[in-house]
């Protein structure tokens, strides 16, 4: 008798070891990407077909002893075929990051690629890409956040085939203080929460091809949250919708999405469930462009170091629509 292999989302409560099995990795272009860690596989799933496609992991990774995270994506003007970026450390070398590309079309994986990271103050340092915040998506590069001893941001430029780690532009952030987002006029960036106010982060590139982060805007976060006098420097950053430039934030009175163009505001109806969420963005109903939150819905807090916090997600997912 064959296993069945199909996925079925449990109701909140399910038991914890649901954490050791399968987590999300994150949604994109209508697809949802999960991780099913005991069988060394890679779901991607369309919820609106229900259409599901079983990957196993290529070799190369360390599966072992350190988190592999990956994103689903489409070609512009694609919709039947989908590419998989995975990333994570090597197998051989911890100290080194490896990421390979999956074709929908071909069914096959893409080269190895590799690449010795360095970080300040140390000759080299074990890479934990981060499982709980997805990738962000910005032009033809990929970015994950780093955990741990290792911090910063990991690169991987898809059409250069080049993997390369930044570092933050502020330090001692918190895990829900900030997000990876598409900046102004293009290009990758960072909103940073602090106190009352948020900062808009640029990367940018200068004549001698030197990157670095220049600071741009800061708004007043509380104002245009419309949170309460007493709430002020509360706010946290649940998730990032990358298509529709949306960053949904934890206030007092629940979630609240801002639009980062507009800057216009909206509260979530629905959930006040404080966890992080996954934005589900091109579902085409009714004539209507929608997007949904997926959220991990159970979620214990801990420490690691001095300052940065961390959520263990529970797999028990909740699926809102917002109107």
């Amino acid at each position: 008798m064959e296993e069945d292999t199909t996925i079925q989302f449990v109701p909140t409560g399910a038991e914890r070891d649901l954490v050791d099995r399968f987590f999300s990795l994150g949604c994109r272009h209508g697809l949802a990407l999960i991780y099913l860690r005991k069988r060394l596989q890679l779901l991607v799933w369309d919820p609106v077909t229900g259409d599901q496609h079983h990957i196993a992991v290529p070799p190369g990774f360390d599966t072992e002893t350190s988190p592999i995270s990956g994103a689903v994506f489409r070609s512009a003007g694609d919709v039947q075929h989908f590419h998989l970026a995975l990333v994570g450390s090597s197998e051989r070398q911890i100290t080194q990051a490896v990421a390979r590309v999956y074709s929908s079309e071909t069914g096959v994986w893409g080269n190895l690629i590799t690449a010795p990271l360095q970080s300040e103050g140390a000759a080299h340092f074990r890479i934990a890409v981060s499982t709980i915040k997805p990738a962000v998506l910005v032009g033809g590069s990929l970015y994950w956040l780093l955990d741990g001893s290792s911090g910063g941001i990991l690169e991987f430029d898809m059409d250069r085939q080049r993997l390369a780690v930044i570092p933050m532009p502020v330090n001692d952030l918190r895990f829900f203080q900030f997000s990876m987002i598409r900046a102004d006029g293009g290009g990758f960036g960072l909103l940073v929460l602090s106190g009352s106010s948020a900062q808009f982060w640029k990367r940018r590139t200068n004549c001698d091809g030197v990157a670095s982060w220049v600071l741009g805007r800061t708004i007043e976060i509380d104002k245009l949250l419309h949170c309460e006098p007493e709430s002020n420097g509360s706010q946290l950053i649940l998730g990032f919708a990358e298509d529709n430039n949306v960053v949904l934030f934890w206030t007092i009175d629940g979630p609240v999405m801002l639009q980062l163009e507009s800057l216009q505001s909206e509260k979530v109806l629905g959930t006040k469930i404080m966890s992080h969420y996954h934005s589900f963005e091109s579902v085409y109903t009714t004539g209507v462009w929608n997007y949904t939150l997926v959220a991990d819905a159970e979620m214990d807090f801990f420490a690691v170091g001095s300052s940065i916090l961390y959520a263990v997600l529970a797999l028990a997912l909740v699926i809102s629509q917002l109107a």
